[in-house]
């Protein structure tokens, strides 16, 4: 073999190399970020807490369209959820001070909540636009009150 031959065989397989990392690198990336991320969606808040115990007690079994997702390794829980009323659950307390931001992130989860929360609802913090409820817990709460 010719050296200019293995010259163009080195740069061809350092190409493919290339090429092929510049796709598995992102895809490696967001399988790594979102691997212990579980995310469902129920028809109301009866079948969401019936089906899955980390939903919150103080959703509505009314509510409706609920969408939860949750981290697997902490605290971290974005839920939304439609409510007939408009209004937060009672368990829901006025929120004394600003509200972090969520720390998971779905294509149905609102961008940048931080503090537009206007209640605490156990854990979570929470804010209603329309009938929409938007409510999301953090990692340190989560460690704050010593949650399973």
């Amino acid at each position: 073999m010719s050296r200019s031959s293995a010259l163009a065989l080195t740069i061809g397989g350092v190409t493919v190399l290339g090429v092929a990392a510049a796709f598995a690198v992102p895809a490696a990336k967001d399988w790594y970020d979102t691997r212990h991320q579980q995310t469902s969606a129920y028809s109301t808040g009866a079948e969401a807490k019936r089906e899955r115990t980390s939903v919150p007690r103080w959703l509505p079994d009314e509510a409706t369209s609920v969408k939860y997702s949750m981290k697997t390794t902490g605290g971290q829980r974005v839920l939304v959820a439609s409510l007939a009323d408009g209004k937060l659950p009672a368990q829901c307390k006025p929120l004394t001070g600003s509200s972090p931001d969520a720390e998971l992130a779905t294509d149905w989860f609102p961008k940048d909540v931080k503090g537009k929360a206007t209640a605490k609802c156990g854990l979570y913090y929470a804010y209603n636009d329309g009938n929409t409820l938007t409510a999301w817990a953090t990692h340190q709460e989560w460690i704050d009150a010593d949650a399973p």
